[in-house]
Formats: structure tokens, C-alpha cells, sequence
């Protein structure tokens, strides 16, 4: 995954170590040499991440941090600081300035890498929420802008998964001041309590007697009711490999043992300011445009809906020079579902198709019906092969599955799929609807059943 990253450093050969180090894994890099320079340069590129250091004259980067979680167009940008100040005093300081983490000098490359792809994954899922806010205003749906980075989150429900008495009692004792907070000492019951529980956020303990505490975590990141609560996790300070293990299996943060608790009640704030944002953007986004911007049989965002946020998905990838592929389905011989068993048992395979390609797309995917049996899915940040390998498993899953026409009565259907990438500067919205058809009529003609992607290269004559 590429991303902008935006290095504050007053000392010049910092920044150039860190530069070296990011360049090195792809990400591309701007730089500032100050505070006032850094607002100004995350203002202009709006970046993906920025690594901020503290101690710089004039404004340092506790203020700086500050200013940038005040200004409501940069507050979903995540803030790494990084710093040779070890204290748990400063570290608090820059999580209370509303830091996502903090580093400190000398840098371990592992860690730093690590927690920058896990920020960067939550970044990218809050633009394509912001864009689609974005595409709503453009199309005259009213939105609401509100910044809730800063709001207020007292009464947030907090769920607790952890068997040592002595430590879940401090840490009640902490979080009851602010949040309702639920204790389950038994690993075993934790994964239907939080199912149930509708919780803001969740904290594991790694050091449960009973189980994987990672385990746990994973499992309830697979769960459509729990995927999306944060979660973090508490591992021994000397662990770094559960550490890195966790980010990477797309926990939110972690906490070291034994736990600061002023700093866990921070680092649970954050979360819960960000799952908050997130959700007043899907909230806001879905009761506004669920009437005009969608299909009525299913479900689907329609095509009036699709040309307008293509657009924009085209423009920003190529703005930031960004992977973007469409993929464009038709049900194979679907008239002869409406010719045999009639048109009503035609619109039950085109919802449960529907509900096929929701499941098997990405949360930072799109998908819209195209009209009548066509489907298009927007592939945000995905590479030719990656693209590729979607649509076959979307065919697969397709063929594998019976749709349901009537009581007890189940047929089996085939989709035929066409896939074009953005190519470069000269790309359009349009020409990649078109070259995606172009493919998918080449699979019809081709036998059907199949995946056909159209070439990496601009036709002649486009």
C-alpha cells in the first residue's frame, strides 16, 4: 500500500534518515522544517500520515499536533510523533495533543513501519467515507461536516476482556470514570458479549490464561457484528513480535504492561473519537442519499450515483498517482430466468447476486448496479493482478452458490466479468467503463463464465 507521508523535522539530517528509510518501502515523502511549515504543507497535500517531531523552535510539535486535530479537514490525518523524549510524561503530553502514537529515538525500523501500514489502512478507509460525503454535497444532498475528532465521547460502552483481578480492577477503576465499561474475565464468553453488546470499543488482555488473547482479537475482527469496534490490546513491554503481530493483523493499538492508565484512557479516547467520526460519516452518508442514490430492488448504489463518485475516484487517483481498477458483471443467459420462471423469480436472483458482491467486496470498495443484470464494483488502490484475482474469486463464488426462485426450489447461474485499470494521465471515467465492456463482451463471446481484462494500454484511437 503506497501513501504520502508528510517528515517534521528542524534537524536536517533526521529528515533525511527517515526520507531514506520511507523512499525505501515506496512511500513517497514531503517534508517541513517546522511547525508553521507543516501546517501549511498538510494544508496543500493532505497527506496520509505525518511523523512529527517535538522539540522544533518556534511551535513544537505539541502544538503543532493540536492545531492539526483542530482544523476539521485535517483531523482524520493520523500523527505519529517522534522524538528522543522517553518520559511517560511527554508521551502522554503528545497523546493528549491528539497523537496517534509515539516513537521514540532511536528509531526500530519494524515497529515504525508497522504502525504507519495500520494507520495508513484506517486513513484510507475514512477518505473513501469523506469522498463519498463529498459526492453527495456535489450531487445536492445536504451532509454534515461535523469534526468529531474533538467530540465529546463520555458514555462511550467499553468492553473488557481480561482474567488478572488486580489489573482489570485499576483499569475499571479508570474507564468507570468516564465510559460504561463491561468486565468478562472468561475469554471463552467474550466473543457473544461483544456480539451482543454493541460496544464502542474493546480491550484484550494478551496474558489470559485460557486462551490466545490475539486469537480472540482476530476472531472478532472476522465478525460482521464486531469487525469494525476497535480493538486494543495490552502485551508485555519486551514482546515485540506480539506487538508487530498485532498491527499487522489489523488491530487499532496496543498498550504495554504494565499498564500507564492515564495513557490507556488517551489512547481508548482516540479510538472511540475516530469510531465516532467514521460513523456519523456512514450514518450521515446513508440516511441522505439511501432515497436518491440508490437502486430499489437491491439495495445497491445506482448508476446515477456511480458516474458522479467515478469521477471523483478517477480524479484522485490520479492526482496521487494511485491504482484503481473497475470490474463490470452481466448474469449470464438471465433472460432465460425471467422467460422460465418468470420476472419475479428474475428480481430474487438480482437481489441475491446483490448481496453476493456486497460480501465479497472490500469496505473501501463500491459496488452499483449498472442496469438491468449488470453490476459495476470500484476497486479503489488495487494493482491488475490484485483486481484480477477478485473478480475470479466474485465468478467462483457466483458459480458455487444456488439462487433461490421459489419455496425449496434453487437454480445454479454463472457471471461473466470484464476488468479495466486506470492507466495514467490521459485516463478518463469514461474510457475505463468502456474498455471494462469491451472485456466483459469479449468473456460473452469467449464462452462465458469467465474473467477477461481489458489491455494495459490505451487502444488506438482513444
Amino acid at each position: 500500500m503506497t501513501a504520502q507521508i508528510l517528515v517534521v523535522d528542524d534537524v536536517a539530517a533526521n529528515v533525511k534518515l527517515l526520507e531514506a528509510k520511507l523512499i525505501s518501502d515506496y512511500y513517497e515523502v514531503i517534508t517541513a522544517s517546522d511547525g508553521f511549515e507543516a501546517l501549511e504543507q498538510a494544508k496543500a497535500h493532505k497527506p496520509d500520515l505525518i511523523l512529527l517531531d517535538v522539540m522544533m523552535p518556534g511551535m513544537d510539535g505539541f502544538e503543532t499536533c493540536q492545531r492539526l486535530k483542530a482544523d476539521p479537514e485535517l483531523s482524520h490525518i493520523p500523527v505519529v510523533m517522534v522524538t528522543a523524549l522517553s518520559e511517560k510524561t511527554d508521551r502522554l503530553k503528545g497523546l493528549e495533543a491528539g497523537a496517534d502514537d509515539f516513537i521514540t529515538k532511536p528509531i526500530n525500523d519494524a515497529a515504525m513501519f508497522a504502525r504507519v501500514k495500520s494507520l495508513i489502512r484506517i486513513k484510507t478507509l475514512l477518505d473513501e467515507l469523506r469522498l463519498r460525503d463529498t459526492t453527495g454535497m456535489q450531487m445536492g444532498v445536504d451532509t454534515n461536516e461535523e469534526n468529531s475528532f474533538i467530540a465529546d465521547v463520555a458514555g462511550a460502552k467499553v468492553l473488557l476482556v481480561d482474567d488478572d483481578s488486580v489489573q482489570s480492577k485499576q483499569i475499571l477503576s479508570k474507564l468507570n470514570e468516564t465510559y460504561e465499561t463491561h468486565l468478562v474475565e472468561d475469554p471463552e464468553k467474550a466473543l457473544s458479549v461483544a456480539k451482543e453488546g454493541a460496544f464502542d470499543v474493546i480491550i484484550i488482555s494478551t496474558f489470559l490464561a485460557d486462551m490466545d488473547g490475539l486469537r480472540l482479537a482476530s476472531h472478532l475482527k472476522t465478525q460482521e457484528e464486531t469487525r469494525n469496534v476497535p480493538i486494543l490490546v495490552f502485551v508485555d513491554e519486551d514482546e515485540h513480535h506480539v506487538m508487530l503481530k498485532a498491527l499487522e493483523m489489523g488491530i487499532n493499538d496496543y498498550l504495554t504492561a504494565p499498564v500507564d492508565k492515564n495513557e490507556m484512557a488517551v489512547r481508548v479516547r482516540t479510538q472511540l473519537r475516530r469510531k465516532r467520526y467514521q460513523d456519523a460519516l456512514k450514518s450521515q452518508y446513508q440516511k441522505s442519499v439511501s432515497m436518491a442514490l440508490t437502486d430499489g430492488l437491491t439495495g445497491l448504489y445506482n448508476r446515477h450515483y456511480l458516474n458522479a463518485h467515478l469521477g471523483n475516484m478517477v480524479k484522485q487517483s490520479l492526482k496521487n498517482e494511485r491504482k484503481f481498477a473497475l470490474m463490470i458483471m452481466d448474469m449470464d443467459h438471465f433472460k432465460s430466468v425471467n422467460d422460465t420462471y418468470g420476472h419475479d423469480a428474475g428480481d430474487m436472483v438480482l437481489k441475491q447476486l446483490a448481496t453476493l458482491i456486497t460480501r465479497a467486496a472490500r469496505a473501501t470498495d463500491l459496488a452499483a448496479r449498472f442496469g438491468g443484470e449488470e453490476f459495476v464494483v470500484l476497486m479503489p488502490e488495487t494493482d491488475p493482478n490484485a483486481s484480477l484475482g477478485a473478480a475470479n474469486r466474485m465468478r467462483e463464488m457466483v458459480e458455487n452458490t444456488p439462487f433461490t426462485i421459489g419455496p425449496d426450489k434453487t437454480i445454479h447461474l454463472t457471471i461473466s466479468i470484464g476488468i479495466s485499470n486506470l492507466i495514467s494521465t490521459g485516463d478518463s471515467a469514461e474510457n475505463l467503463i468502456k474498455r471494462a465492456d469491451e472485456a466483459l463482451y469479449s468473456a460473452k463471446h469467449g464462452g462465458r463464465n469467465m474473467v477477461k481484462a481489458a489491455p494495459l494500454h490505451m487502444p488506438n484511437g482513444w
